[in-house]
């Protein structure tokens, strides 16, 4: 059986690019049972409350919600979990020096398999306040509606 090539998208976190500026991006690996591998294959899983951390010079990603595999049996993993972060070290001391002031952290931004090998796209990022995001919401409004009234300009002018 060939292996895929590519990437293929199994979850993305969506409210985090509304709730957080990002500042940087990481691709790390995760170290996964046989059944989180299966329970990801079927496209199960959930982003939403996911956070990542550093303790002693290792990354860490947890409160990831990955349901339980159906045809599981006893070998069947916790669907909430801490899961290890496969990442360089130089990548793990840029992280930690990053987000040792305070006022960053780590989300979870999508999990996805490259070339057969889950992935997960963690974000160095920083909290928005409420009034930034109404005003990022506004300029998305106001984009789109520039956007709109141009087709119809360009639409009634030809």
């Amino acid at each position: 059986m060939p292996r895929e090539r590519g990437e293929n998208v199994v979850a993305t976190n969506r409210k985090a690019r509304h709730d957080y500026t990002i500042e940087d991006t990481y691709e790390a690996g995760m170290v996964l049972t046989g059944t989180e591998v299966k329970s990801l294959r079927a496209g199960r899983a959930s982003l939403v409350d996911g956070y990542a951390f550093i303790d002693r010079r290792e990354a860490w990603l947890d409160a990831v919600h990955i349901p339980e595999y159906g045809q599981g049996t006893w070998t069947n993993h916790p669907p909430r979990r801490k899961r290890k972060l496969l990442l360089h070290r130089e990548q793990i001391d840029k992280i930690a020096h990053k987000i040792a002031p305070g006022g960053f952290t780590l989300v979870p931004l999508k999990i996805y398999f490259k070339d057969g090998k889950a992935k997960v796209e963690i974000a160095v990022a920083k909290g928005k306040k409420e009034y930034d995001k109404r005003h990022a919401l506004r300029e998305k409004q106001d984009t789109r509606e520039a956007a709109r009234a141009m087709a119809t300009r360009n639409r009634l002018g030809e």
